[in-house]
């Protein structure tokens, strides 16, 4: 078989088109995003690919193929599974005909979300089988369980992916496609396709019996799911064939986070051996290890049990939640099982973020009775190679960088003309209301534009309540153009509806920035390159019965600056479209400099803009640097002095 270097989310996107899905659906999310472009990338015959307007619509969407009897996939992050879930959640009740396997990217970190929210858990609450690949290889390979699973239940299947396996890369070897099935096509069928209670109290039954039937046979799909049966092999690499010595120790591990076990387990096994060869311990002293893997919810009990017979303890690491966890504790209650369950009830498993193999590594040794202390010291020592005593340099520590906007940003005009706007309403207190996007990196200093941020579309909303409780204060409302398709619309509609005091600033940078540039509705080209109809957020705003619309070069810093103060002044429901491309958009423009002898290092350009391209060099004048401007003039109607000019127009500039 061929093999091929794959993005987890590549991976993902192969494994589907192999299953033979023939509708894909989402909305860019990361650490999602790269799986539904990998479908469009490959474009195959008889295969539709879709960004929607937000995550409800993607998986409706998805639903209506899925009940037509077409192999459907949704993609998004674990916060847009939030959006998504009133129609899922109805779904699981209808049912579907075709495969549906919806993949919800988890962040533990959160390394790019505002949550940490663990899809197991959804899954066990809303009551669908969930996957959990550990890999870029298994994640290919479980996808054809799942549409196949999907098919067999006839429901849903949630794929639950983390943002190590989604970025992580592997040689991946490609399997031969499944057979293609044409959908059979949507029959008409009342008492199936309508959710009418009766319906729904009928097909909650039968989840759970289907639920407890998956609980005792969901245990080996694609190898997700399984337990190595120790004494085979214990924890310092001895080998236990034909030893008759009972495992009391046991580790259980889902996800990523069974791949760190087993290379937290592989350290110490080096570290143990090394420690021995130099006769600093004793043999025979860490007792062998049982391992269990756990791929699938609902929890595999034949093998759960199976795993915990005999043992005094089991270790359980996992990201996010204690799901095996609490499935073991469970257990040992239901079937009298007398193993200790060691997790995060008990301390030994962290509470938040993602897992490493360094701190695995410690927390292995003491359950294994091994110590952590001196097993890592002593291999440290061992580590370092030279004379006795000489240890290589440690390597320095990387800088911390603050995430901020880039040089040339729109949004940055746009926060600076209403924050000056609002200081130029002397006497009157200004909130800033933010939402999700590139533009929530407003909060910033020296901007420091973004007073809240909760989620997608709720800056809009959150600024009516706060002028319904402070209706003294002036309220601002951000929000980025492809949020405003994604959530904001509603808000806006609400705001007219009910006689709202806001005024909302549209960010339009003309691309979904935050997450790689996809497309969005008020772009004229779809997911698959393919020339659409561009929806205009002016006239959105037109329909919906907003009277006083701006639209405005967000570069024209004195234009943007008045339409800020109209917007300021007024009253009801006022709009205000800051429009300018992202810069990675458009090819950059003719970096800017400084004239020197013009300068008086006054720092007004600096201190207020906070531009990446911007500094104070060892005389205090500003400077500028070459490769980072954009050109976009934003720092040049700051200056008092006229001081900042084009590069070959300014005699003696900074570059």
């Amino acid at each position: 078989m061929a093999r091929k270097l794959l993005m987890g989310n590549e991976a993902i996107a192969e494994g589907a088109i192999r299953a033979g899905v023939a509708v894909a659906t989402g909305y860019p999310g990361t650490p999602s995003s790269e799986i539904l472009e990998a479908i469009a990338r490959r474009r195959p015959d008889g295969v539709y690919a879709e960004w929607s307007a937000n995550e409800k619509a993607a998986l409706e969407v998805a639903a209506g193929a899925a009940i037509a009897g077409a192999r459907a996939l949704v993609t998004m992050k674990q916060v847009g599974l939030n959006v998504a879930s009133d129609p899922l959640m109805s779904l699981n009740y209808v049912g579907v005909k075709g495969g549906m396997v919806v993949v919800v990217a988890d962040d533990p970190g959160p390394i790019s979300s505002q949550t940490e929210q663990d899809t197991r858990r959804f899954g066990q609450f809303a009551k669908f089988a969930v996957f959990d690949p550990s890999t870029p290889e298994e994640a290919y390979a479980m996808v054809a369980d799942a549409f196949d699973l999907s098919e067999e239940i006839g429901r849903p299947v949630l794929f639950r992916p983390t943002t190590r396996v989604c970025h992580s890369y592997a040689s991946v070897e490609l399997l031969p496609d499944l057979p293609r099935r044409a959908p059979e096509g949507f029959i008409k069928d009342d008492g199936r396709w309508v959710i009418f209670p009766r319906l729904a109290y009928r097909n909650k039954i039968e989840i759970e019996k289907t639920l407890r039937r998956l609980g005792r046979e969901l245990v080996c799909h694609s190898g997700v799911s399984h337990f190595d049966a120790a004494p085979r092999t214990d924890a310092d690499g001895g080998s236990r064939d034909g030893d008759d010595a009972p495992a009391v120790k046991g580790i259980a591990a889902g996800g990523v986070s069974w791949c760190y076990v087993r290379e937290a387990l592989a350290v110490v096994r080096e570290r143990l051996g090394a420690r021995r060869a130099r006769g600093e311990g004793e043999g025979g002293g860490v007792p062998p290890v049982r391992l269990l893997k756990v791929g699938t919810v609902p929890f595999a009990e034949r093998l759960g049990v199976e795993f915990l017979d005999g043992l005094d303890e089991a270790l359980v690491v996992e990201e996010l939640d204690p799901v095996i966890e609490d499935s073991l504790i469970r257990l040992c209650g239901l079937r009298g099982l007398k193993a200790k369950i060691r997790g995060k009830a008990t301390g030994d498993g962290i509470l938040a973020g993602e897992n490493t193999v360094e701190a695995l590594v410690d927390a292995i040794c003491n359950f294994l009775g091994g110590g952590s202390a001196d097993v890592v010291g002593a291999t440290a020592d061992a580590d370092h190679s030279g004379e006795a005593g000489k240890t290589d340099d440690e390597a320095p520590a990387l800088p911390v960088r603050p995430p901020v906007l880039c040089a040339g940003c729109p949004h940055r005009g746009a926060f600076f003309a209403v924050k000056e706007a609002a200081k130029a309403a002397s006497g009157k207190k200004a909130v800033f209301s933010g939402d999700i996007g590139c533009y929530t990196l407003g909060n910033a200093l020296p901007l420091d534009m973004v007073d809240t941020c909760l989620c997608m579309g709720a800056g809009l909303t959150q600024a009516q309540g706060l002028g319904r409780a402070e209706p003294d204060a002036t309220h601002f409302a951000f929000i980025g153009d492809s949020t405003f398709f994604h959530s904001g619309v509603t808000g806006l509609v609400n705001a007219v509806w009910n006689g709202a005091d806001v005024a909302v600033v549209i960010l339009d940078n003309g691309t979904t920035a935050m997450t790689g540039g996809q497309p969005h509705p008020g772009m004229a080209r779809t997911l698959m390159g393919e020339p659409a109809r561009r929806v205009s957020i002016y006239e959105v705003c037109k329909g919906v019965g907003v009277q006083d619309i701006q639209r405005v070069n967000v570069f024209d810093h004195a234009a943007a600056k008045e339409a800020a103060m109209r917007a300021a002044a007024a009253r009801g429901v006022r709009v205000i479209i800051y429009e300018g491309p992202c810069v990675n958009i458009v090819p950059k423009g003719d970096a800017l400099a400084v004239a020197s002898d013009a300068c008086r290092a006054c720092g007004l350009c600096v201190r207020k803009l906070g531009c990446p391209a911007l500094s104070e060099g060892a005389d205090g004048k500003a400077a500028i640097d070459g490769i980072l401007c954009t050109g976009c003039g934003l720092c040049r109607s700051v200056c008092p002095f006229d001081a900042i000019g084009a590069g070959e127009a300014v005699e003696g500039g900074a570059r």
